[in-house]
């Protein structure tokens, strides 16, 4: 497509003022850094990834995010920064900035979550070879398998608990969960969007051909890196996790390195 410049890959990093769990969440210091940093210097740190950029409402997040080493051109409008707003609004506002400045468009997206700190360097670059490689895909999210099946799940109804699926016969949720297809939990690690799909102007972020990449774990050990912090009991696990030295931010001679056991 016009103005798309092939091979490109830019990250792309959200982040808004307002929590209602935690006050200023994405800036609030995990083991003496603000938790967008650990997305950052992740980004940073990846050689597949050509700039990183963070979307914010907040000239205090942007100042941070800047320390750190990203680019904020730009301050994200209020009307597409509130608890309600979905995901698509900061990508298209992002890409419509670039095409109202006559920048180039990257063919591809890196969208990191600041709330999911523990990630993989590998796994970016991974994913990225991944989405590179297939053609026809549209999106890339990384995945972990689901611990419980959904088809054990139910919705209540008045008083009376109802299978979640009605389209399903019988008792199916008393089956052995072996009758069941394996299913996947998005983990934030990391996900791209083709920018072609943006620009379709379908109001889809993901699109009909969404890769499954099943990202791995950081840690050796079996610790549970899938955090997505999003209350006060989230932090006190991820400060947990950075206290056994799973994931650590240092500052090196010219810019700053995401270390992990």
């Amino acid at each position: 497509m016009k103005n798309i410049k092939k091979n490109s890959v830019i990250a792309l990093i959200p982040a808004r003022k307002g929590s209602k769990s935690i006050r200023y969440k994405n800036i609030k210091k995990l083991n003496g850094h603000p938790l967008i940093a650990y997305s950052i210097v992740a980004a940073l740190n990846t050689k597949m990834i050509d700039e990183v950029f963070v979307t914010t409402d907040s000239l205090k997040i942007k100042k941070i995010s800047e320390k750190y080493g990203a680019k904020v051109p730009f301050l994200r409008p209020n009307k597409i920064s509130r608890d309600t707003s979905r995901d698509i609004t900061f990508f298209l506002h992002f890409i419509n900035f670039r095409k109202k400045n006559k920048l180039y468009l990257p063919e591809f997206i890196v969208h990191l979550s600041p709330t999911c700190p523990f990630r993989d360097i590998n796994d970016i670059n991974r994913a990225i070879k991944q989405i590179k490689s297939v053609k026809k895909s549209t999106s890339l999210r990384s995945v972990s398998e689901a611990r419980y099946s959904p088809y054990k799940m139910f919705k209540k109804k008045n008083m009376f608990l109802k299978g979640l699926f009605n389209n399903l016969k019988g008792e199916y949720y008393n089956f052995p969960r072996q009758r069941f297809v394996q299913t996947y939990l998005p983990n934030g690690h990391v996900d791209i969007i083709k920018t072609k799909q943006l620009l379709k102007n379908d109001k889809s972020l993901h699109g009909k051909k969404i890769l499954a990449y099943i990202s791995r774990k950081l840690s050796k050990s079996s610790i549970n890196l899938d955090i997505d912090i999003d209350s006060k009991h989230d932090f006190r696990d991820a400060e947990k996790l950075v206290n056994k030295k799973v994931l650590s931010i240092t500052k090196g001679k010219n810019n700053f390195k995401l270390l992990k056991n």
